[in-house]
């Protein structure tokens, strides 16, 4: 370009503004995002925790590490250390001359603006006598103010700069490149050659390639996407999939193989460590020769994973490969789960052998377990702390007869304190503390149709204090659902109770109880229409003719007007529907609820649960499950499931799982009358589909 000059910064003053300005838009963020946040507010989180949760394993673990861990340490010191490099340049970049200032000749003169000519020439003879190279003046400094003097006296120089702000007149404007001269100097030609190639043809196609290569390995959940198969693969095989076999699946992962993972493990002392423990294990399918399950990792797993179930005691370096395999398997079967459900309606359309019911509630079952570190045959009670399996024969007594949970928060306080007579008074509080912290759900659903002949299932979840309740919520069975009976739609409700005082040593409503609510129908109406019909036949007999036109005249304006405000009410469901779904759509929920209380779970766990709606008689999924991760005060899930295809009466049952507790699961039956298109359904206006009920 014309009147353009491009050259690099020989001095490196443009430099050391772009190095300035590099670190400082790395430095800055980086403090926001990686500043370690106040530890102070999770030790006082933990020590709240402490009461209820202080013998549990993950509690114990996160106390050790947070006493040992230095990474804190290190990353302050790291942007300690970018702040102190952005500091020095930016000191650096302050005491560097300013070459691109405005020029001034009063100033360069060291007088006001506006003197007088005299004055101008008076302090040039000065300046002169001082700056002049003849007087051992500096030259550079002189010939400055030669040129503001001119600048000043001259008309010429005078006019050149008011117009362009130079005496000498317009010149080309020049651009620094913010690189030294030394980059692009001839001598070190081969050098930065060599440096940029290793950057952008070595490093970064390296960088790039193995971050690709490692994300495709791994599904959106960070499971290998090789396992996802092995899952696919053994459950079309074995559809129907007992609990034992169910074991050797998972721990056939391929996270457990240190081919696939770094951080699984084959130690040496494998080889006689394992096979003791499979000798105090008993049968455990070691002589199955299918893979893999009789491979080492394989084993290894399976092994840990049972001595964890039976709550055996390992050597310290199995208990470390344990507590990984543990930590593992809740997200492992989760993916099994979704796999299955997958298999199940993908079946239905294309006619292969699906995994069956039971198959996907044995691994729900199994996620329970291994949180609680329990057999599916022990007594939910082993989940409290200080019950071991001596105690067990002081509940299942014949006096007491308790069993679960439920029949331990439901006896009366001295029963249940001499129950637990095995019990000092500081274990007998925590134990009631541990019984409090237990959730307690409530569920209400709402049945939808919907003109695709799809039906919606609402769920609402809530978070409320029932110790202030005069009754036990399991107390209140038929009572619920004789209120829930007048209504014509459904709910699913959950509440989580406080944990109940020490002081009062009670659980009051403090364990998963029932599902107070059931399915509302129209029987009340059409019962009611039937007596009104028995009543006005007899009193018709006696009218005349004309007087019944008018009747079933009236009637019938009476059934038009009923018929609108039910579609009236429909689309109003519909619109709500539809903003509530909109609303789960935008809105982002946190996934952490409430901690679980798990004696043997080496990480800290939250509390999430399954809802799906089951036919328990053709043992078939009929929805998706819907695994509720946000649920902590209050929160609503939409179940869609195809209506079924031929008329009748369907039961089918609503049931939510936890995926942390043994024994709180809830079933609650589901009618679903399908009537045939004809004008004595109920509902049918003679053009749509007849109306979904309950």
């Amino acid at each position: 370009m014309a009147g353009q000059q491009f050259q690099y910064d020989d001095s490196g003053n443009t430099f050391f503004y772009f190095l300035t300005s590099f670190v400082g838009l790395i430095v800055i963020p980086a403090t926001y995002y990686l500043w370690p946040r106040d530890q102070n507010a999770e030790q006082l989180r933990l020590k709240s925790l402490r009461r209820v949760h202080g013998r549990c394993l993950w509690y114990r673990l996160r106390l050790m590490k947070s006493q040992q861990s230095i990474v804190p340490t290190l990353k302050k010191a790291a942007l300690l250390f970018g702040w102190l490099v952005f500091l020095l340049l930016a000191y650096k970049v302050s005491k560097l001359d300013r070459e691109y200032q405005e020029y001034n000749p009063y100033e360069v003169l060291s007088l006001d603006p506006g003197a007088s000519l005299s004055e101008i020439k008076k302090q040039y003879r000065v300046l002169s006598l001082k700056y002049h190279p003849d007087k051992g003046g500096d030259e550079a400094t002189f010939m400055r103010i030669a040129k503001a003097y001119a600048a000043l006296t001259n008309e010429q120089s005078r006019q050149n700069w008011e117009m362009y702000g130079n005496p000498d007149g317009p010149g080309a404007t020049s651009f620094g490149i913010a690189l030294p001269a030394w980059i692009v100097d001839q001598k070190n030609s081969m050098l930065v050659l060599l440096v940029y190639g290793l950057a952008f043809m070595v490093i970064l196609p390296v960088v790039v390639g193995t971050w690709w290569y490692r994300s495709i390995r791994y599904s959106g959940d960070q499971i290998l996407i090789n396992t996802t198969q092995l899952f696919m693969h053994f459950m079309c095989k074995t559809p129907n999939m007992n609990m034992k076999r169910l074991v050797m699946v998972l721990t056939a992962a391929l996270e457990f193989d240190p081919r696939n993972n770094k951080e699984a493990t084959i130690r040496p002392t494998d080889n006689v460590e394992v096979p003791q423990l499979i000798r105090e294990l008993g049968n455990i399918n070691v002589k199955k020769k299918e893979p893999p399950f009789y491979y080492p990792y394989s084993l290894k797993a399976r092994v840990l994973v049972l001595a964890h179930l039976a709550r055996m005691d390992v050597s310290e370096e199995l208990e470390e490969d344990q507590r990984f395999v543990v930590k593992k398997t809740p997200a492992l079967l989760q993916e099994m789960i979704n796999v299955g459900c997958q298999l199940i309606f993908m079946a239905n359309s294309r006619g292969f052998s699906a995994p069956r019911l039971v198959t996907i509630e044995n691994c729900m079952k199994l996620t329970q377990m291994i949180v609680q570190g329990l057999k599916e045959s022990k007594s939910p009670l082993l989940q409290l702390p200080h019950f071991e399996e001596e105690h067990l024969r002081y509940c299942i007594s014949k006096k007491y007869k308790v069993r679960t949970l439920q029949d331990l928060v439901s006896l009366k306080d001295s029963d249940r304190r001499n129950m637990l007579r095995f019990l000092g008074e500081e274990k007998y509080d925590e134990v009631m503390a541990v019984l409090g912290s237990f959730p307690h759900i409530t569920m209400d659903i709402k049945l939808q149709e919907s003109c695709s002949r799809f039906l919606f299932l609402w769920s609402d979840l809530k978070q409320g204090d029932t110790s202030k309740a005069k009754t036990k919520v399991w107390q209140n069975k038929n009572k619920g659902a004789k209120k829930t009976a007048k209504s014509k739609k459904k709910k699913l409700t959950k509440k989580k109770p406080t944990p109940a005082p020490a002081k009062n040593k009670q659980a009051n409503g403090t364990v998963a109880g029932n599902v107070s609510t059931t399915v509302a129908t129209k029987e009340e109406d059409d019962d009611g229409s039937d007596k009104g019909s028995e009543s006005d036949e007899g009193e018709a007999n006696k009218d005349s003719p004309s007087e019944r036109d008018e009747d079933s005249d009236k009637q019938s304006d009476t059934e038009v007007d009923e018929m609108a405000g039910d579609d009236e009410e429909e689309w109003e469901a519909l619109q709500q529907s539809i903003q509530r779904r909109e609303r789960a759509l935008l809105e982002t929920k946190s996934k952490v609820t409430h901690p679980v209380y798990s004696l043997y779970f080496p990480e800290e766990k939250q509390e999430w649960w399954w809802l799906y709606i089951a036919d328990r008689r053709e043992h078939t999924l009929v929805s998706m499950p819907c695994h509720v991760c946000t649920l902590k005060d209050t929160e609503e899930v939409e179940l869609k499931f195809s209506a079924p295809s031929k008329t009748g009466n369907y039961q089918y049952s609503v049931i939510l799982r936890s995926d942390s507790y043994l024994g709180l699961d809830q079933i609650k039956p589901l009618k679903v009358c399908m009537c045939p298109i004809s004008s004595n359904c109920p509902g049918y206006d003679g053009f749509s589909l007849p109306k979904w009920l309950e």
